[in-house]
């Protein structure tokens, strides 16, 4: 709320007025426009828009007095989690500087609401260890000795380097590596212009997982919750503080149940959307989807699912005709068969795996029943990110959503892709030629995502090095498991030839980097994004916003490093010109993606880049930046955000337009393939692309009860119940949705062993973002080790605050212990999103919030011992003395073995651990690993895949039809011929 008039009741009506009147006249001399609004005598929730050129503020801090602050606001969007949040960042008028970021009203998904991470944009901007200009590496990698170059010489290097890369016909030893894009494709299409299969990301290290299940159903990877009017809200997440999209979804929620909503959560640990549930399930860890097919089976043999829903869209012809030959095909067949395929499902199973009373699970699954329609769910982390099978999880939820014919209804669940908007950009390079054994080894055909957390491994098998290894807004040392093999690799010169971090800030990886290039912060740089947090569709826009204050004060800005602090760029500029370094004159064929439209021959501007996008890939953006005398791209500068349609639907109940409908090919199933080009579409949104038929008509849709309709971009065209896909590609057991025992089941467990929950972040974390964010960092520093005080008694753990010793099966970390009973007997939990460090050798470089360690190394032992905990210190920013906390945590995620699930491709965060009061001689924060021990986690694992040679069922290495950022040409998709003798 603003409310600034300091004189209050006791002033007059007329005095009040007086002052109205002379501010009036005052802003009038000045040339401006007087606005008698919020900012000075009313209550508002936010800054009307009409007054964002020009908005008055009083300083607190100088209360009594009256000193006043004008601002100029500049909508951008937050980059700290995936939600893209809307900012105003409010721009002093008097020196152009930034004070503080507060919420966006105009933004169609936060609303103007925003958690913690967004306000502490400021912190980021303002952190007085930011890297400010291109850096050199002058001694050994990691020794933390550099030198200041110039742009141009960064430039020229690294585009001599990669163009010899490309000409030499080795583009697969170029990676660039993402961590959270925020961007919506862009760095792909720059690799795509490269000819390059590196394209690599974190997602197999946070999402794949609850990924998977939902493209087996859907064909598109992502739900889209309609939380807001749902009547039941099922998470399998701290999902109002931790999960992906926490604050617009927790908006949702919350308003859900404000209106009489019921939530259940299932999360082993008390989290923060725990203690606000209807019902709070703290199951075993891995037993998650035994408990949503006991609800399922309670759905079939109560009678309480849509049967006509399920008739019409689950594809139960495919599954009758493959799996139960001697049944006739019929719809009542398929309905029994259904009771025998969950028998075994019963309240009682489930209590048995998850510890979870019976009757409990029986009242959940009664509540679940009568939503009808307005059921919706979302599994995203959590379980689905931390199991063997945990892909499993996400796809037993999507089943409960489907029985209920909760699909793209008011209150359920849509597929991501009817609710997000991707814009066409004005250039689409073709897919490279050539495929990543590195990041999509043959030995896991139907991975999600890249097996980013398995390249080390992979290059010590020997399947390739890498030239040039980008990292971008990304710290694989400190974000994978077993980050001590990344360290081994990354100092390896011979493994990797050149390392490259983009990053505004120091991180556990930068140190190793041959070249660290600043990069800017949310307010610093350019993207687009939309992501699914209700039934409509938006574009939010991220822009450097001293650059647009300074164009509405008639500047022209051509280059981002001409507004941001030092010599910080963005990456959409730096991509631009580094291809042009890496092909001058043309004649590689990559220039002509970064060349503009408007003036052939010439490097493609940002402006003109998203002017072209917003012009002509955004339906009702032109019209509506006409209505207010703007361009497309001056009404995304000006408000941030834009609400393209609302009210999406059921896209799949869509009929095809006759015109896409010529020499059909109508599948016994009812598939139709039709003969015509698919109509060009501004949206680009990702989704599953099923195969062609024969004689290469493209899938236009199915036909259902005669009509054909839209459908789902899956094989069949339908939602698969049974997945052909993982039938035909060795995995015929797992087809259905079932329940598979995690590699952290208690079978799986010697006796004397503990589950490790680590998939959680703590709310104000930024994750890879910096260790420096002052006010988050002052509310979460810490990792303590949640224990149960039955598990403390029988550890002879006393009291809060005793150190544990927690083992891996390649090394051990210590912890202080958290006595409570938020955690259920027999599990542990340590949040996997804390424990910055940095070496004595890195000690000038960065200060604040990265304690100091000693890793020691020996052959393939390693370990660290802190030598120096955060402190009070003199800096630029005044705050950095007053820090009164000298814990930063643990940076468990050392000690934990690679676990890439055999399907998915996700790694399976769950530890299998042996808790014990620590040594004598422990300290906290001391870690030890034996990378060798790592080495035969990693093939134990391996072990498990089926690999696409084997399994196959049309020679290629992947089913074409599934998602992939990168889609090589077919001829690159093919399995390689083994070599023959020699």
């Amino acid at each position: 709320m603003t409310a600034h008039d300091d004189r209050g009741a006791a002033d007059d009506l007329g005095a009040r007025a007086r002052r109205v009147s002379a501010a009036r006249r005052a802003t009038e001399a000045r040339g401006e426009t007087f606005y008698p609004g919020p900012s000075r005598i009313h209550l508002a929730a936010f800054p009307p828009k009409e007054r964002w050129d020009d908005w008055v503020e009083l300083d607190s801090r100088s209360w009594p007095k009256r000193v006043e602050h004008r601002y100029m606001l500049v909508p951008t969007t937050c980059f700290n989690c995936e939600s893209a949040c809307g900012l105003l960042a409010y721009v002093d008028k008097d020196d152009l500087h930034v004070r503080k970021f507060e919420g966006n009203p105009e933004h169609p998904g936060s609303r103007g609401r925003n958690c913690a991470k967004g306000p502490a944009t400021i912190n980021q901007v303002t952190d007085p260890d930011r890297i400010l200009y291109p850096l050199k590496r002058v001694g050994a990698r990691g020794e933390g000795k550099w030198q200041r170059v110039s742009w141009d010489e960064a430039l020229d290097a690294l585009g001599d380097r990669l163009r010899t890369a490309i000409t030499e016909q080795r583009q697969n030893e170029i990676m660039v590596h993402l961590g959270r894009p925020g961007e919506d494709g862009y760095t792909e299409r720059v690799l795509a212009s490269w000819g390059v299969d590196g394209h690599n990301s974190h997602t197999n290290v946070c999402s794949s997982g609850g990924r998977t299940g939902y493209q087996f159903w859907m064909g598109i990877d992502r739900p889209s919750p309609d939380h807001a009017n749902a009547k039941v809200i099922y998470l399998i997440s701290s999902h109002l503080e931790t999960g992906h999209y926490f604050n617009p979804h927790a908006q949702r929620i919350t308003e859900a149940r404000a209106n009489g909503a019921k939530v259940i959560v299932l999360d082993t640990r008390l989290s923060n959307t725990a203690t606000q549930a209807d019902y709070w399930l703290s199951p075993q860890p891995g037993s998650e989807a035994a408990i949503n097919l006991a609800i399922a089976r309670h759905l079939i043999t109560t009678g309480r699912y849509d049967r006509e829903f399920v008739r019409r869209w689950f594809n139960w012809v495919e599954y009758l005709e493959h799996c139960c030959p001697d049944l006739p095909v019929t719809f009542e067949s398929f309905e029994a068969q259904l009771v025998r395929l969950y028998d075994e499902f019963t309240f009682d199973y489930a209590a048995s795996e998850s510890g979870i009373d019976a009757a409990t699970l029986a009242e959940v699954a009664e509540v679940v029943a009568g939503a009808g329609h307005r059921f919706t769910s979302h599994s995203w982390r959590s379980a689905a990110a931390a199991n063997l099978g945990g892909w499993q999880v996400s796809r037993t939820l999507f089943f409960l959503q489907a029985l209920l014919g909760a699909v793209a209804t008011e209150g359920g669940l849509f597929p991501n892709a009817y609710n997000k908007f991707v814009p066409k950009p004005i250039h689409t390079p073709p897919h490279p030629g050539v495929w990543q054994d590195l990041t999509w080894p043959l030995e896991y055909p139907l991975a999600q995502n890249e097996l980013s957390f398995l390249l080390p491994h992979l290059i010590k098998d020997g399947r390739g090095t890498l030239d040039t290894y980008f990292t971008r807004v990304y710290n694989p040392v400190w974000t994978n498991p077993d980050g001590l093999s990344w360290m081994e690799v990354l100092t390896d010169e011979k493994q990797v030839g050149c390392f490259v971090a983009l990053t505004p800030t120091w991180n556990e990886s930068a140190y190793l980097a041959d070249w660290v290039l600043p990069m800017g912060h949310a307010s610093e740089r350019h993207d687009t994004h939309s992501y699914e947090q209700y039934d409509g569709q938006w574009l939010g826009f991220r822009q450097p916003v001293l650059r647009a204050a300074r164009e509405r004060l008639g500047e022209t800005i051509t280059d981002s490093r001409e507004i941001n602090p030092g010599e910080v760029w963005e990456e959409n500029e730096f991509w631009i010109e580094l291809s042009w370094r890496i092909d001058p004159d043309g004649s590689l064929g990559i220039r002509q993606y970064h060349e503009s439209k408007a003036e052939p021959g010439t490097k493609l501007s940002v402006d003109e880049y998203y002017g072209w996008m917003f012009e002509n890939s955004v339906p009702g953006l032109p019209e509506r930046a006409a209505a207010e005398g703007l361009t497309p791209l001056q009404f995304m500068r000006r408000y941030g955000a834009f609400e393209i349609a609302r009210g999406i639907g059921a896209v799949h109940e869509q009929p095809v337009p006759i015109d896409e409908l010529r020499d059909l090919n109508i599948t016994d199933h009812g598939r139709v393939y039709t003969a015509t080009d698919k109509p060009a579409s501004p949206n680009i949104v990702p989704l599953g692309a099923p195969d062609p038929d024969a004689q290469g008509r493209r899938a236009v849709g199915v036909r259902v009860e005669g009509e054909i309709l839209r459908g789902f971009p899956t094989p069949s065209g339908l939602l698969e119940f049974w997945s052909s896909t993982l039938a035909d590609w060795g995995w015929p057991e797992h087809a259905l949705p079932g329940y598979i025992k995690s590699h952290v089941h208690p079978e799986a467990m010697d006796a004397d062993q503990m589950v490790l929950l680590s998939t959680f972040r703590l709310p104000t974390q930024i994750h890879t973002r910096s260790a420096n964010s002052k006010w988050l960092d002052e509310l979460a520093h810490t990792n303590p080790v949640w224990v149960n005080p039955v598990d403390a008694r029988r550890l002879g753990v006393a009291r809060t605050g005793d150190l544990l010793r927690v083992e891996t099966t390649i090394g051990y970390f210590v912890a202080k212990a958290w006595i409570t009973e938020g955690i259920r007997p027999g599990v542990v939990a340590c949040s996997h999103h804390m424990g910055r460090w940095k070496t004595a050798a890195q000690d000038g470089a960065v200060g604040a919030m990265m304690a100091t360690v000693d890793l020691v190394h020996d052959g393939s032992e390693w370990s660290m011992h802190k030598t120096a905990s955060v402190a009070p210190h003199p800096s630029s920013d005044p705050d950095t003395q007053r820090i009164w906390w000298s814990d930063t945590g643990v940076h468990q995620n050392l000690t934990f073995g690679v676990h890439p699930d055999p399907i998915s491709g996700m790694h399976c965060w769950h530890q299998a651990v042996r808790v014990t009061p620590a040594r004598p001689d422990d300290r906290a924060g001391d870690i030890s690993v034996d990378t060798a021990k790592s080495r035969e986690v990693y093939l134990e694992w391996l072990a498990k895949t089926r690999a696409a040679a084997l399994v196959s069922p049309d020679g290629k290495r992947r089913p074409d039809w599934l998602m992939r950022p990168l889609k090589p040409t077919p001829e690159a998709r093919l399995i390689p011929a083994a070599p023959g003798p020699s």
